[in-house]
């Protein structure tokens, strides 16, 4: 939590407004706080309060005037009394974009760190795709050259260009890319989540900015409902994304392989002496500083490699012009598709094989997908277009006019082709841009596993940001060194590059494939568009990457099988995650406090209150968890206030700090609970000072109880009707949590949404203007009862914060199935063990911590 920040609410001026049927406009959720509403979902905040306990009446639904032809009636949206949104007239508006408002300098700095963190993967593809294509099916001719170079610029034209550069970059959430940023776009649009967390409050967020289906579009609604209904899809879903995931990691694992190998490789073709071992042990050496150097950051190794990476495209086609120029610029007839037809006409079967070597030349992909966080949608786009894709383009076309005419290059055709003179200073950049290469993938992973950790489908592990400006910017120690170790597992034991590039074109198939399934459901529930174009993306892509697929798995068996057991053991590390966590969870819904216990136990909850403030950690965004019913029995006291606070992860990339915390009673006033949910996206930062927290925590309880006040005042006064215009204006006045008093004569959020750079004038001081209005002495003990509250907390903050931490742990029950009992008790049980406690953030001393631990039976 990273600050306790204020919400949108303060818009109780629409209670005021005249309900005359037109005369009440319709407003954003976030600027109004009574709306029309269809009587089918007049239920949707009963379900809020099923569990919390509020003792303020809520005014009761207004009748529209018109009720013959409109079945809806008028109920209060947005923050209410029990939120915890309670700055929103200081509030500007949603966070804007990391990348707005960047001088030319700037976005040229930044388009030399998109080189370096995005395109390393697939600028550095023209080093081994030739020569693993020729290994498969070797060239008998001009023909088979011409051929496979036609291949190469189709899959280039179809894959990174169409398919990701235009269509798949635009399907991000909120500027995030990946599989679980597809997966948490669809979780916002339908409730598809596993996880029965959610709440009604969450659709509020300014972020969700959901694009509802109209009701003519009946294709989107009823896609919605089966993806609501249906549970085998809700699984069928969440497998196809963590699949996806596990892919991507494995990727992060063969990507430093195969390009860090294949740059060292050339040292045989500059000097005989060098054998496979030599190259093998010198990329070992590589990698180990490769993957050393991670921890430096996005920004800082980005701006540094950005400039390499700008001199390796430059390289490219240099060396591609020349070749083009100096051997056979008859290769340029490979832009006819024909030649792909009578390459398989001429090799059959080899041909085939040879697929999956062609495929390398769109390795990658995914990684500018993956890496969207790091840079804006049109800076990847025009990159790609302008400098990456001609560059690329010349590279192979250069490649193809050498091996027309010396064919015995097949094996190296790259360093081959280098003129004489240029031979080292081009390996020397060819390895540094293998290196960048191979951290463009390590980034997307750690991306990838950040996002899958906030949806509760990865362990909790130690993130550190390395940018204090782009909070997407991360580094994951854990994961660097564990994608280390297998990556020198897999160079040592497939030093064949051939075979590694099977392993490559596995991974990232895999990932291609379920980001074009994710796709089509977006296509089809969010973007709403015509369903032969949704159909026509799907099977031609689809179909396209099932072929690629088919040729690389003919030959798993040569030692690419082990990038598949790594992938599917991420796979069960993360589903068994999921599914451990999901358990635990709905067995702590079933057995949590009934309020009737509650009640009974009375204020002093069945035992002594000490003085002081007890913050309950627990995963329940609803009730009072059983694991605070532990904390009543096993410890001789309990403070004075207990505030139950549950960090809850949210489909949206970034909440904003305004809306991020919801407060809520729980029990009767004089029990002195309550409930904060923090919620937060997958890309926001978690990592705050305790002492700070702690005071930001306390003064929003007190705003919220002074704004809790003023609202039942107002909704008291407002149902006493007056002809006198001057009581009307007094009377139309609210208190805003900051201390500013606001008239209520105008809607008063409608200026403030009109113009957020300009914040609503403060009429007055709350001093001046209780000077001004008259005093009513029947609201005088309603004052002394919030003073006294009031006094009450902050004696209880004098006293001192203790962090109440319930473990809670699941142990399979003795009649569970043996498959149960091995993954509950065993690999789940050893996941938490190790994994990184939530509390950990708050780095909160030893001698404010209490924990208790409570073992459930599922």
């Amino acid at each position: 939590m990273a600050e306790v920040g204020a919400g949108s609410g303060g818009s109780s001026s629409s209670r005021r407004e005249e309900i005359n049927g037109a005369g009440l406009s319709s407003m954003d959720s976030l600027e109004s706080r009574w709306v029309f509403q269809d009587e089918d979902d007049s239920e949707i905040d009963d379900e809020e309060d099923d569990d919390d306990y509020d003792d303020a009446p809520h005014l009761a639904g207004v009748d529209s005037d018109d009720e013959d032809t409109q079945d809806q009636r008028l109920i209060r949206t947005g923050p209410r009394i029990d939120s915890f949104d309670v700055e929103a007239l200081e509030v500007p508006g949603a966070p804007r974009s990391d990348y707005e408002d960047f001088g030319m300098g700037r976005k040229i700095v930044l388009a030399f760190q998109t080189l370096g963190v995005v395109f390393g993967d697939v600028g550095t593809s023209p080093l081994y795709t030739f020569s693993v294509m020729f290994s498969k099916a070797p060239i008998n001719g001009n023909e088979d050259v011409i051929g496979a170079l036609s291949l190469v610029i189709y899959t280039l034209i179809l894959i990174p260009l169409i398919k990701y550069v235009l269509v798949v970059l635009w399907a991000n959430d909120d500027g995030e890319g990946g599989t679980f940023a597809l997966y948490s776009l669809i979780c916002r649009h339908a409730k598809v989540s596993l996880l029965p967390n959610q709440l009604p409050s969450d659709a509020r967020i300014s972020s969700f900015r959901l694009k509802v289906p109209s009701a003519e579009l009946e294709r989107s609604l009823k896609i919605k409902e089966r993806l609501e209904t249906s549970l085998t899809l809700k699984k069928l879903l969440l497998v196809l994304v963590l699949a996806g995931t596990s892919m991507v990691i494995a990727d992060g694992v063969v990507t430093p392989a195969m390009s860090v190998m294949s740059a060292v490789g050339g040292l045989k073709v500059g000097v005989d002496a060098i054998e496979q071992d030599e190259v093998v042990m010198i990329s070992v050496a590589f990698l180990v500083i490769l993957f050393s150097v991670q921890k430096f950051g996005t920004s800082k190794v980005g701006l540094a490699v950005g400039p390499a990476l700008f001199i390796w495209f430059c390289s490219l086609a240099g060396i591609g012009i020349y070749n083009l120029l100096k051997y056979d610029t008859s290769v340029l007839k490979a832009f006819n598709p024909v030649h792909i037809y009578l390459y398989f006409k001429r090799n059959s079967v080899k041909a085939w094989y040879a697929l999956g070597g062609c495929l390398l030349c769109a390795t990658g992909s995914e990684a500018m997908f993956a890496d969207l966080c790091y840079f804006s949608v049109q800076s990847i786009q025009l990159t790609f277009v302008f400098l990456v894709f001609p560059c690329l383009l010349l590279g192979y076309l250069g490649q193809a006019a050498y091996l027309i005419n010396n064919p015995s290059g097949e094996e190296q055709p790259f360093f081959y082709s280098i003129p004489g003179g240029m031979f080292w200073p081009i390996f020397l950049v060819a390895n540094i841009a293998a290196l960048i290469a191979s951290r463009t993938m390590t980034t997307a992973t750690f991306s990838c596993i950040k996002q899958s950790t906030a949806l509760g489908c990865f362990p909790r592990l130690k993130i550190v940001h390395t940018s204090r400006k782009f909070m997407g910017q991360i580094y994951i120690p854990v994961i660097n060194w564990f994608l280390l170790v297998v990556c020198l597992i897999v160079v040592c034991s497939i030093s064949s590059i051939n075979e590694i590039g099977n392993a490559y074109g596995i991974a990232e198939l895999g990932v291609m494939m379920m980001t074009t399934i994710l796709v089509t459901i977006v296509m089809l529930l969010i973007w709403q568009i015509n369903i032969v174009i949704v159909l026509s993306f799907v099977i031609f892509f689809l179909g396209l990457e099932l072929t690629f697929f088919s040729s690389v798995l003919w030959s798993v068996t040569d030692g690419s099988w082990i990038i598949l057991v790594f992938a599917v053991i991420m796979f069960l590390i993360m589903y068994i995650w999921n599914y451990g966590s999901k358990l635990k969870y709905e067995t702590e819904v079933k057995q949590k406090l009934s309020m009737d216990l509650m009640r009974e136990l009375g204020c002093n909850l069945g035992t002594i209150r000490a003085p002081g403030i007890g913050l309950v950690y627990n995963e329940l965004a609803k009730g009072v968890p059983a694991i605070f019913g532990h904390f009543l029995t096993t410890l001789p006291a309990i403070h004075s206030m207990i505030i139950f606070v549950c960090i809850k992860y949210v489909p949206v990339p970034m909440v904003p700090q305004s809306e991020r915390f919801l407060f809520r009673r729980v029990c009767p006033k004089s029990y002195h609970i309550f409930r904060c949910i923090a919620r937060y996206g997958y890309k926001d930062v978690r990592k705050e000072n305790h002492q700070t927290f702690e005071q930001l925590l306390i003064e929003s309880i007190e705003k919220f109880i002074r704004r809790e006040a003023q609202e039942r005042q107002l909704e008291s006064d407002g149902d006493e009707d007056t002809d006198n215009e001057e009581d009307t204006s007094l009377s139309r006045v609210l208190i805003a949590p900051n201390g500013s008093v606001y008239s209520l004569a105008v809607p008063l959020l409608a200026e403030f949404g009109s113009s957020s750079n300009n914040p609503i004038s403060e009429a007055s001081t709350s001093e001046e203007v209780t000077a001004d209005l008259p005093v009513d002495p029947s609201i005088s003990d309603a004052e002394h009862g919030l003073e006294r509250e009031l006094s009450f907390i902050r004696k209880a903050k004098e006293s001192g914060v203790v962090y109440l931490l319930g473990h809670g742990d699941i142990r399979a029950r003795k009649d569970s199935w043996f498959i149960k009992k091995l993954v509950i008790n065993y690999f789940y049980a050893f996941l938490r063990k190790n994994c990184r406690r939530g509390i950990a953030n708050l780095s909160v001393p030893h001698s404010h911590l209490m924990q208790v631990g409570m073992t459930y039976m599922v």
